[in-house]
């Protein structure tokens, strides 16, 4: 395993043991409850013209797993399987999937490891906001998940727009408040590390282990799905934020989210 993505394990390990104790409360009486939950509008209308009743969908970076329990009940699908490096919140998606009683599978793996016992197995996947930066190769990623897709089938992510590489977050070195919709980075791909924990998850400062992700410009990705055989289908991109960062540039005419299909060459 690569030494940055172990000690990515790591510190979303300690993240989760770190968790606030209303962070994912809530998965189990939503799934139940409500009509795609924890999918933004947009989102939900692509997923509900997808043709998943009865399929095989797959997750990867699936986290707690609530994305994905969710498209497989309110989708109708036949089964569901989320992949993800943090084995306690793998452990924890498993629970709650047996809770609701879902068809459901969490595996704990590195994605760049995923073997071929999963090969050309799933009809529908989806990513979802923060998995792509993960990933220093999205053209190794992306192999990956094109070998886990039937011919034909589809894939859906839903992240945030490459552009909000170039904005500041606060906290940040060149964050300045009075001028939070400044470009200040490069729009092209750089590392990041920090030990400022995950705040969202924890709803606390701490200094945690070290996180490491990597920026990556709209080309790579495009270029990453189709030099592994998925056709883009579909690009859409959306003027508000869906990380938390950067809801000051709401609305101001900025890229800041995206959603891109793809479907797997037969």
């Amino acid at each position: 395993m690569e030494k940055y993505i172990e000690g990515n394990k790591a510190a979303w390990e300690e993240a989760f043991e770190n968790r606030d104790e209303s962070w994912g409360a809530d998965i189990a009486d939503r799934v139940q409850e409500e009509d795609y939950p924890f999918f933004c509008a947009e989102m939900k209308s692509v997923l509900k013209n997808l043709d998943t009743g009865g399929k095989v969908i797959g997750q990867f970076c699936c986290n707690n797993g609530r994305e994905l329990m969710s498209l497989v009940k309110c989708g109708k699908a036949e089964k569901g399987i989320g992949f993800d490096i943090a084995e306690n919140q793998i452990a924890f998606a498993s629970r709650t999937a047996e809770e609701l009683n879902l068809p459901c599978e969490f595996k704990e793996v590195n994605i760049y490891d995923i073997d071929d016992s999963y090969k050309e197995l799933f009809d529908v996947v989806i990513i979802t906001i923060g998995a792509l930066c993960w990933f220093a190769d999205l053209d190794r990623f992306f192999a990956v998940v094109a070998k886990c897709m039937k011919p034909g089938a589809v894939i859906a992510i839903n992240e945030q727009h490459p552009f909000t590489n170039m904005l500041t977050a606060e906290g940040e070195e060149l964050h300045d408040p009075e001028h939070r919709l400044e470009c200040r980075y490069s729009y092209f791909k750089h590392e990041w590390t920090g030990n400022d924990g995950m705040y969202y998850m924890t709803k606390k400062k701490y200094h945690s282990k070290t996180f490491t992700d990597y920026t990556h410009p709209m080309s790579e990705i495009i270029t990453g799905m189709c030099g592994n055989g998925i056709v883009v289908t579909g690009l859409q991109e959306f003027d508000y934020d869906i990380t938390g960062m950067f809801e000051d540039a709401d609305h101001h005419g900025y890229p800041l989210s995206m959603i891109v299909l793809g479907e797997k060459a037969a």
